[in-house]
């Protein structure tokens, strides 16, 4: 993580404004983040130490060069907690913990999970995000570089998704029993509108859609936890889903219920829907979108891709009626438009909450796991 260009280094260091240190100038003038100069140290202190969750020089070091440099705003870092103007009166507080292994894979890390994990529990509730929190646990020997680009994910997961962090803890653990990173956000967002979208709104009559393919979360974690390869690479699908939230806000959908579909996979979050309804919820297997190479992973490795980990996929429920408009806006914003569409319906409460017709016409109950299929996915 340097810079070996020396006629850069050489202009860079004849615009140095006094007032500033050249750590924090340095942080200012180079654009793209991942050429960064690490900011900590790393010839005296290449991995996490103990000392760096102990609250002396080192813990106030790791915070200011490591997070606020990174994360910090000119009006925050005065108190342990952030003071936020937050528009309007109904606001959306969550929260949440990544545990995730191994920290990258195809397609993402634990730093892009933990920001579009905790911004999507905040879109599905109908909230625009706006803060988030950032706690991080890290075990004695991290590599410094790891925690960097780490936090440079966040950075670049938060832009993305239009939220800031404004407070934060950290805390280190004895060496072996931390994993490298585990990471706790919150989320903070304000709705805007009078819907109230939960499963309690659902109603027989309405229409089950959803916004992409299944499954590439999950295998893209296990196939990297495992070294697994396949003849298709397969990258997780997070991403935020705010955006596409708000078109359909925007264009007046009837949202009744959305829901993002990560552990426990599709098939599970209709299942907890349909149940606080008090619905059934007929899907179709045909309509519902499994891309080949993921497909093939679960055939060869005996999993189920209604039952896997998404962490870019959701439900939307809205009156049929509806149904065409919102199918639009999904299909605009998905990677591949064809993957967006109708896959279900609901109708009064039957023997099952959730029943699927498969591709042979047959009808059998979808229940939810007694277990996990993928553990450590989030």
């Amino acid at each position: 993580m340097t810079n070996d260009n020396p006629r850069a280094i050489a202009q860079a260091l004849g615009r140095i404004d006094p007032s500033k240190s050249l750590q924090r100038f340095i942080f200012q003038h180079y654009s793209d983040p991942m050429t960064l100069i690490c900011p900590i140290p790393i010839q005296q202190y290449p991995t996490v130490l103990l000392a760096h969750g102990g609250g002396g020089r080192l813990m106030n070091q790791l915070i200011e060069q490591m997070f606020l440099s990174v994360f910090g705003q000119p009006e925050q870092g005065q108190h342990d907690a952030a003071v936020l103007g937050l528009p309007g009166d109904r606001l959306a507080f969550t929260t949440d913990s990544y545990v995730v292994q191994p920290l990258f894979f195809p397609g993402g890390d634990i730093g892009t999970l933990a920001v579009n994990g905790t911004v999507n529990d905040l879109a599905m509730a109908g909230a625009r995000p706006l803060y988030l929190s950032l706690a991080m646990i890290l075990e004695e020997g991290l590599p410094m570089d790891t925690l960097w680009r780490v936090v440079q994910s966040i950075k670049q997961a938060a832009d993305a998704a239009q939220v800031r962090i404004v407070t934060g803890d950290t805390k280190v653990v004895d060496r072996g029993k931390g994993d490298g990173i585990f990471i706790n956000t919150a989320g903070v967002g304000v709705v805007e509108h009078e819907l109230a979208i939960a499963p309690t709104s659902v109603k027989s009559g309405d229409v089950v859609l959803l916004n992409g393919d299944l499954g590439r979360h999950g295998i893209a974690v296990m196939a990297s936890r495992e070294g697994l390869v396949f003849e298709t690479a397969i990258a997780s699908d997070t991403q935020p889903l705010a955006s596409t939230v708000a078109k359909l806000l925007a264009a007046d959908i009837s949202l009744h219920c959305l829901r993002d579909a990560t552990r426990g996979g599709l098939t599970s979050t209709l299942n907890e829907i349909a149940t606080a309804a008090q619905v059934t919820i007929q899907v179709d297997e045909t309509a519902i979108p499994v891309d080949p190479g993921v497909q093939g992973a679960c055939e060869l490795l005996g999993l189920d891709p209604l039952y896997i980990a998404n962490e870019g996929r959701f439900v939307v429920f809205v009156p049929e009626e509806q149904a065409d408009e919102a199918i639009a806006i999904l299909k605009a914003d998905a990677t591949d438009p064809t993957t967006a569409g109708l896959i279900g319906r609901v109708v009064e409460q039957t023997s099952a909450p959730v029943i699927l017709r498969n591709q042979i016409g047959v009808d059998r109950v979808l229940d939810m796991l007694s277990g996990e299929q993928l553990p450590r996915i989030c």
